[in-house]
């Protein structure tokens, strides 16, 4: 697989209102979904190996982040016929493998992960309480071997957005798959 690098996105830029449905069809609306301190967001998918390594990690950081009133929510935009491992149904198979514990929704026309302006898969993104970008980058500095991790940046960007503190001034891209993107273009 290729693997593709997320894009380089304005810190300050508002999280655009949503509302997605999870893999057992309960509807969540992003303003619910945002913590008193913050909301982490991570576009993930069933598929990806980059997504499959770091999906304990991820729930070891959502459950650190809760404690500082940061709440987190996973999106697929994969929903895909060509990527039927991405469906719904297997997200189901996904949240029990992985014990998952936030919202992991299904963004099934990709508008939501479009507007984030996502390009791969795992995409991180951390808001602050007004819903403006904080930080958007890597979960840490080695994605494939948590045992050799030395640097973990969303941990210290939610520490930095919790203490109030400026933004990390050094954010370095998530890298991962590329989104499935579906092809809107009829006839």
């Amino acid at each position: 697989m290729a693997l593709i690098k997320s894009k380089e996105i304005e810190l300050g830029k508002k999280l655009e209102e949503f509302e997605l449905y999870d893999a057992f069809e309960k509807r969540f609306h992003s303003k619910d979904l945002v913590g008193k301190t913050g909301l982490i967001i991570a576009v993930m998918c069933n598929h990806c190996p980059y997504s499959n390594a770091i999906w304990k990690r991820l729930n070891i950081i959502s459950e650190f982040a809760k404690k500082l009133d940061i709440a987190t929510v996973a999106i697929n935009p994969n929903i895909h016929p060509n990527y039927p491992e991405d469906s719904p149904a297997h997200m189901r198979d996904k949240v029990a493998e992985f014990e998952i514990k936030f919202p992991y929704l299904v963004d099934e026309g990709q508008e939501v992960s479009k507007a984030l302006d996502a390009a791969c898969t795992p995409d991180i993104f951390l808001f602050d309480k007004d819903l403006k970008l904080y930080y958007h980058g890597r979960l840490d500095d080695n994605w494939h071997d948590e045992k050799s991790v030395k640097k973990e940046d969303l941990r210290e960007a939610v520490i930095a957005l919790f203490g109030e503190q400026e933004p990390p001034a050094e954010q370095f891209p998530s890298q991962g798959c590329s989104i499935k993107w579906i092809d809107t273009v009829i006839g």
